[in-house]
């Protein structure tokens, strides 16, 4: 009995393991071995009955009344609005538009278009299912191959997670105590590293093998210079205006990160419905300037189209809204059993328990980061971002962050380096499987002839990838702080 109670939190994380792989849902699971193991606890004389009133208290505080969290909603809702409106397609198809003629152009579109989406809305589901829509029927027509076509969406969908706005930033900058300002800022540039190495990538394999990704033909002097200018602006200036707005607004201090998730929210609704229309009123009076359309030609043109794609923009902005409570709703559960859970662990002494333990081992501070984020990496296969993030931060982040190592990293940089390694790691979660949710988005949504085991073959090389710029950031810090230490000077 006193080796029970000894290693009760030992026990309380052996039991939250199994209950995850029974399929129940993960708040559920959380939750209910976290309330169950203080009923325990408090049986065993382990713990005193006041100490689940703490428990609910921290969830208030922790959670609910957080107004750092607040982000998350208005986030969802931001990236909802892009793609119930119609703002991504035009997108895709500008940037095919203008690189249809470059190996491979289209899986570059696809990135692109992913990590323009990432800085615009953070949702990996959403930007999976987007991309897969819209793209992988064309990769298909266009005699793509399978594997890089998959590949390529299923990695550019992902990075959201790490690109800022993310939802995972704020979760981890709020977990680590941390400004999300900084931890949007230190992300950026690992973000785009990676998307950077994602599209060199692309280009490779276009050129060594043309038949994985072949350039669509286009007859000779068919290229309408001032058509593709406009073209390109209607797909790209409503996105880039919304990341201003949201990034910029951080950046320049003009709002707090709290507050330009606000700003995001309505500059969504204001991009989609008026200055989305205004484009297009400009591109059909242009093409009636250059072309000598038609007024008849000029209302059944661009307009005609946006028209009808958007009759309906209360219930589109009513659809957003009650997908965004949803995935609220989804997430939120989740953070309050997890708050339960890691409270009630470290109230019967899991966190010195495991402190203990790391100290026995005698492993040196690169050594341990080393086993932190091969754990992370395993754990990856089988759950999903958030579960790992509130399992496994609230127990190793204290110890991470009391490691000294050295000249390598500044003190004060230590917390937010070692978060964006996280990240960087995280995103392999989403794409390795058995679990791989990316890939389930992917599959979901796909033509019939496209099967699990190609998707599992086309991630490989981006996985890869992945964990190169993971190794480049431990190696050389400065790739994701280089940006904040220039904008706080």
């Amino acid at each position: 009995m006193s080796i029970f109670v000894e290693y009760l939190p030992i026990f309380m994380f052996g039991t939250m393991a199994v209950l995850l792989f029974s399929g129940f849902p993960v708040a559920f699971v959380l939750g209910g071995v976290g309330i169950a193991f203080g009923l325990i606890g408090i049986a065993v004389g382990e713990l005193v009955p006041i100490q689940l009133y703490t428990i609910t208290q921290r969830m208030w505080t922790g959670a609910a009344e957080n107004l750092t969290l607040t982000t998350i909603p208005l986030f969802v809702f931001m990236g909802l609005v892009l793609e119930k409106t119609g703002v991504a397609k035009d997108m895709l198809n500008s940037l095919n538009r203008a690189l249809q003629q470059v190996p491979g152009g289209l899986a570059l579109s696809v990135t692109l278009l992913g990590i323009i989406l990432a800085a615009a809305t953070g949702i990996v589901g959403a930007s999976v299912v987007m991309l897969t829509l819209l793209a992988l029927p064309v990769m298909l027509e266009k005699k793509y191959s399978i594997r890089l076509a998959t590949g390529t969406i299923a990695a550019s969908g992902t990075l959201g997670i790490l690109i800022p706005p993310s939802i995972m930033l704020v979760i981890i900058a709020d977990l680590l105590s941390r400004s999300v300002g900084t931890m949007f800022m230190a992300a950026f540039g690992p973000g785009l590293l990676l998307g950077v190495l994602y599209l060199i990538y692309i280009l490779v394999v276009s050129f060594l093998s043309p038949s994985a990704a072949p350039p669509i033909k286009e007859r000779a002097g068919s290229t309408n210079w001032a058509q593709l200018i406009i073209t390109l602006l209607v797909g790209l200036v409503p996105a880039f205006l919304l990341i201003f707005l949201v990034l910029g607004s951080i950046v320049f201090g003009w709002a707090t990160p709290t507050e330009s998730a606000g700003i995001g929210a309505a500059g969504s609704l204001a991009l989609a419905f008026l200055v989305r229309p205004g484009i297009y009123t400009l591109l059909s009076y242009t093409r009636f300037a250059i072309e000598g359309a038609t007024a008849n030609e000029v209302r059944g043109g661009p307009l005609a189209r946006f028209a009808a794609e958007n009759r309906g923009w209360w219930s589109t902005t009513l659809h957003a809204t009650r997908a965004a409570s949803l995935t609220t709703g989804m997430i939120f559960m989740i953070i309050i059993a997890a708050t339960a859970f890691a409270l009630t662990f470290r109230l019967l002494g899991g966190e010195h328990l495991i402190t203990d333990v790391v100290t026995a081992m005698d492993l040196t501070p690169w050594h341990l980061l080393i086993m932190v984020l091969a754990l992370v990496f395993i754990l990856g296969f089988f759950f999903d971002w958030i579960e790992i993030t509130l399992i496994v931060l609230p127990v190793f982040a204290p110890i991470i962050l009391s490691l000294d190592f050295g000249d390598h990293i500044a003190r004060a940089d230590l917390a937010y380096w070692f978060a964006i390694m996280l990240a960087i790691n995280l995103q392999t979660s989403f794409m390795t499987p058995p679990m791989g949710p990316s890939l389930f988005y992917l599959k979901a949504v796909a033509p019939p002839e496209v099967r699990l085991s190609e998707i599992y073959k086309g991630i490989i090389p981006f996985v890869a990838i992945q964990i190169f710029v993971l190794i480049l950031v431990a190696m050389y810090p400065q790739i994701a702080m280089w940006i904040p230490h220039a904008m706080l000077k």
